[in-house]
């Protein structure tokens, strides 16, 4: 495990926006549902009305995340689980305000040893906990060329995900599975190649979108969001950041149908969505970091804040 000097170059995401926010909420607790190393919990600790409660499933991060909050004492606990058990996770009622941060942690990224990054050479991990479910080499080495390009296509957006998927499978084939990051970056720079004007790696993408099926990211998010809200004390806030357009259009349509925004067509005769107004949306467009924030932290150019306030 890194040690605790991690933290000093993590830079947490929107920092003062988040805390903004939940101050707002109403109620004594606020639930940090995507702990990382505990950036947003200690700027919502240092306003003192707040205990704060944080989850994560990756256990080397709460370790991390408790060193650095323990000048709070009893103020702060976590629970190792994954943000999507929020309801099960969490007994504690007078919920203000709960913040996730979808982002992965510059922590995980930066470990070679979880295998996130094709900057390094490292097992094909990508498992935001270590201890659960298939790695990556596994995923790409038990799924059929159509699953693959679907993870690549649906996830990563990656529009060349089938020649991709094909160059995989042949691997497999031959015996020759892929087992490392730079395995699978080579594999696809050799597949597509680099466009001329091209500014990312080839893989990049790709990368993307093995992450987020190993994890079930979006199909997690999807389950936290109700289940959130459900937490929430009337006039909590809920707070999201996400990261690239897929979570972030998850986000908005799932504020907009608990907004009791109907989108059935409108021959329907009667909503089919499930639209029901339990939330107030907050942000009308979502919050990106200023230039400030950007310039130092490239890392936060992509996030979008998105919150909403519980009505009932």
């Amino acid at each position: 495990m890194q040690s605790s000097s991690a933290e000093f170059t993590h830079q947490t995401v929107l920092r003062d926006e988040v805390v903004e926010f939940v101050r707002t909420g109403s109620g004594s607790t606020v639930i940090d549902a995507t702990l990382g190393l505990g950036g947003h919990s200690e700027a919502i600790l240092d306003a003192p009305e707040f205990d704060v409660i944080g989850i994560d499933q990756d256990a080397a991060a709460i370790e991390i995340a408790n060193e650095r909050l323990a000048r709070f004492g009893k103020r702060f606990h976590a629970v190792n689980a994954n943000f999507g058990e929020i309801a099960t996770a969490v007994s504690e009622t007078d919920i203000a305000a709960i913040v996730a941060d979808l982002g992965v942690s510059s922590m995980q990224l930066d470990d070679a040893a979880r295998g996130f990054s094709f900057r390094t050479s490292a097992p094909l991990d990508m498992r935001m906990n270590k201890n659960a479910g298939m790695t990556a080499a596994e995923l790409l080495e038990t799924s059929t060329e159509a699953e693959i390009a679907d993870i690549l296509y649906f996830y990563g957006e990656e529009r060349r995900s089938r020649k991709i998927a094909r160059w995989i499978t042949e691997k497999n084939a031959a015996g020759e599975p892929l087992r490392t990051t730079d395995e699978l970056a080579n594999l696809v720079e050799r597949a597509i190649g680099k466009r001329p004007g091209d500014k990312i790696h080839p893989a990049t993408r790709t990368f993307q979108a093995v992450r987020i099926a190993v994890n079930r990211e979006l199909d997690v998010l999807k389950e936290f969001i109700p289940a959130a809200i459900e937490k929430l004390n009337s006039g909590g806030v809920l707070a999201i950041i996400s990261f690239h357009s897929l979570e972030d259009r998850i986000v908005k349509q799932a504020f907009q149908r608990l907004s009791g925004r109907c989108s059935c067509p409108p021959r329907f005769p009667k909503c089919m969505c499930g639209a029901v107004k339990m939330i107030e949306i907050l942000t009308r467009k979502p919050i990106l970091p200023g230039e400030a924030e950007q310039e130092k932290n490239p890392r936060s150019r992509s996030a979008k804040l998105r919150v909403g306030r519980r009505l009932t």
